[in-house]
C-alpha cells in the first residue's frame, strides 16, 4: 500500500457537505482507506475574485491503486458530485488533487506528482503539515520550511480534524 496524500476544495453546494461526502467516498475505493483527514479551512479564491471562499483539506490515503487508476477513481467522485468545469480556477462543488504520491515523480499528460504548484499554495501546505507535520517532499524539502512561508495566512478553520466523523 502507498501512501498517498490528496487535497479536497469546493465553494459550491454546501462545501463541508461536499468534503464530507468525497472523504466517504474515498475511504471505500477498492484496496484503500484513508488514514488522516486535515481540518477544514475556510479560504479565499486562488482564481477569479467573484465565486463563493472555499472550504479545502488534505487527506493521506493508503493505497493499492496505481495512480493513473486513482486518479480515474478520484474524477469519477468528483463527476458524481457535479463537478463540471466552467472557466479554469473556478468555482467547483469538488475538486480532488493528488499531492504526493509516495516518494513517485510522475509526469504524464494526466498526471504531475508531486502536484506542480502544492508549494504556492497555502490551502494546501498548511492542512499537509497539519496531518504530516514531519514528511519531506520528493525533492528533500520539508514540510516545515514550506509552512514557514505561509505563517500569516488567512485561512480560518470551520472544522476541526477531530469534528469530522465519516461514518454512514
Amino acid at each position: 500500500m502507498d501512501k498517498v496524500y490528496i487535497a479536497l476544495g469546493s465553494n459550491l453546494a454546501n462545501p463541508q457537505a461536499q468534503l464530507i461526502s468525497a472523504l466517504k467516498s474515498m475511504n471505500q475505493l477498492p484496496g484503500s482507506r484513508l488514514v488522516a483527514v486535515s481540518s477544514f479551512y475556510q479560504s479565499k479564491p486562488l482564481g477569479p475574485q467573484d465565486q463563493p471562499d472555499y472550504v479545502n483539506a488534505v487527506t493521506c490515503l493508503e493505497t493499492s491503486l496505481a495512480p493513473l487508476a486513482l486518479l480515474d477513481e478520484l474524477q469519477r467522485i468528483e463527476y458524481e458530485q457535479g463537478r463540471v468545469r466552467l472557466r479554469r480556477w473556478g468555482e467547483r462543488t469538488l475538486d480532488l488533487d493528488i499531492l504526493l504520491y509516495a516518494e513517485h515523480i510522475i509526469q504524464s499528460e494526466r498526471l504531475t506528482v508531486p502536484h506542480y504548484d502544492m508549494h504556492q499554495r497555502e490551502f494546501v501546505i498548511i492542512p499537509l503539515a497539519e496531518i504530516a507535520p514531519h514528511l519531506s517532499l520528493p525533492n528533500g524539502q520539508s514540510i516545515q520550511t514550506l509552512v514557514q512561508k505561509f505563517a500569516d495566512h488567512q485561512m480560518v478553520i470551520v472544522k476541526h480534524k477531530n469534528e469530522i466523523h465519516l461514518k454512514n
